[in-house]
């Protein structure tokens, strides 16, 4: 009977110090010293991408104001490079900090946040800025923290830049566009919209995109100068012809698990959220230098970019924005979106 004791409690102890390391291996967990790690994620893997100035930006004022008590550790595409797989990793604790779409977050369940992904919604950085960091972008964590029973909670907005069509032949008017395969999200307002234009929305994935244009799979594709130029996309035969039509002032959300965040002592949430400003601060800094920097560089290596009338495109989303914004019951938000233009 007493070694039956004596194994049952071996097995015990060894099942608590299994346990134990497990504990420590898992993201954001707390040390005995009370010390904490959070693993930053995003899914772009050039270091001069802006979402990686800003988690380093992220991870360096939370290190210096917790004096070491918060270590943060930065992955550039190496947790994955869909957003799929980073928001499974931030469910799961294999990632603490995220950087994700609208696109992609409606398919969370959380349709309302469509509203920040239709064309032509924002017209401009300072009309994008009133609404994030006014009081429909304070409704729209506070949604996305409640929706997601607390798995979501919103650090900052950040910026992804200013999307412009780029493809095999300049756009002069909206008509121009008519049968292009155009590389964009086939479903949703967005190709919804894309589709009234009479573009083909085609759906490649961005990894491919470059051989896609350059091989004629698509026609265009459309993004933000940072972006496209670092993958060469305007050095392709059906890339370089860039048109600024400004459709989209993007946003991107910069999401912590919102459990885990309960879970830290309210000084470490506190340096967290010092941290997630600063970081907000410096990527929307960076964005907006390097689509000067990147625009010039295409101009450079080639690339043609023309202005077009924009007034066309404009007023062929209204409806759209209508109506999708009546399908997922924001037209309040709609409403006060348009009166801070």
């Amino acid at each position: 009977m007493r070694k039956s004791l004596s194994i049952l409690l071996l097995i015990m102890i060894l099942s608590l110090l299994s346990l134990a390391g497990c504990g420590d291996r898992v993201t954001g967990g707390s040390g005995e010293d009370g010390k904490i790690k959070i693993i930053a994620a995003h899914n772009q893997t050039s270091p001069e991408n802006p979402y990686q100035y800003g988690m380093k930006e992220f991870k360096r004022v939370a290190e210096e104001k917790s004096n070491g008590n918060i270590e943060v550790e930065v992955h550039a595409g190496t947790l994955g490079t869909s957003e799929s797989e980073l928001v499974q990793k931030l469910k799961l604790g294999g990632a603490d900090v995220v950087l994700v779409s609208p696109g992609f977050m409606s398919k969370t369940g959380i349709k309302e946040i469509d509203l920040f992904a239709m064309p032509y919604v924002f017209e401009s950085y300072d009309h994008w800025e009133k609404v994030v960091d006014g009081k429909v972008g304070d409704k729209v964590a506070k949604m996305i923290n409640k929706k997601s029973d607390n798995d979501f909670k919103l650090l900052g907005y950040w910026s992804a830049g200013v999307r412009h069509y780029y493809g095999k032949k300049p756009l002069h008017s909206i008509e121009d566009i008519e049968g292009m395969k155009l590389r964009t999200q086939t479903s949703g307002a967005i190709a919804d919209y894309w589709e009234a234009t009479g573009a083909v929305p085609t759906a490649v994935a961005w990894g491919e995109l470059y051989q896609a244009l350059q091989q004629g799979v698509v026609d265009a594709s459309e993004n933000s100068y940072p972006y496209f130029v670092q993958q060469n996309h305007h050095k392709t035969e059906n890339g370089k012809y860039i048109t600024e039509t400004a459709h989209d002032y993007t946003t991107r959300f910069l999401l912590i698990n919102g459990n885990k965040f309960d879970s830290y002592t309210e000084e470490q949430q506190d340096v967290i959220m010092e941290a997630a400003q600063a970081a907000v601060e410096k990527e929307r800094k960076v964005v907006k230098k390097q689509e000067e920097e990147y625009k010039q560089k295409a101009i450079e290596d080639g690339a043609e970019v023309n202005q077009i009338d924009r007034q066309p495109f404009i007023e062929l989303a209204k409806p759209i924005q209508n109506q999708r914004a009546k399908e997922i019951n924001t037209m309040d938000l709609l409403k006060q979106i348009r009166e801070l233009k």
